[in-house]
């Protein structure tokens, strides 16, 4: 069976310190090359997923499958950290009871995330979900000779 979801574009804001903290710790992770990742607060960003715009890009997390499916919302992030080895995220997020309410959360936090303070992003993202990041892409690396991101 052919597989049409990965790799799976993930569309992001990294103007966003939330944003760009949680997508720099999935490209770490990212060691099977399952995701792509479009800056849409690129001055250059110009292809939006189809049927969508920028506007509706910057309000929710997108996601376009490789069969051209456009994802929104925690299901693009149930997606992205079982991709990169984190399962418990989605299996957590996709239970019966949880699921609708992780999804007005986020809505709501996507919604108000530039009030989250930088320094409460970069504590979370910059150093302990990051080192975390940056532990399980050397374990996973195969050759020992990986290149990682740096902010």
């Amino acid at each position: 069976m052919r597989n049409t979801t990965f790799p799976l574009t993930l569309y992001y804001d990294s103007a966003c310190p939330l944003c760009d903290g949680e997508m720099r710790n999935l490209m770490l992770r990212n060691t099977a090359g399952l995701l792509n990742f479009v800056d849409i607060a690129d001055p250059a960003f110009d292809a939006p997923p189809p049927n969508t715009n920028r506007e509706q890009l910057m309000t929710l997390m997108h996601g376009l499958t490789t069969d051209g499916r456009v994802l929104r919302g925690v299901e693009v992030f149930r997606l992205a950290y079982g991709a990169v080895g984190i399962p418990q995220v989605a299996a957590i997020t996709g239970l019966p009871l949880v699921a609708p309410l992780s999804e007005a959360i986020y809505a709501r936090i996507a919604r108000h995330r530039y009030l989250v303070p930088r320094w409460l992003s970069n504590l979370i993202f910059g150093t302990v979900l990051r080192r975390a990041a940056e532990r399980a892409a050397r374990a996973n690396c195969a050759n020992g000779n990986c290149a990682l991101p740096r902010r």
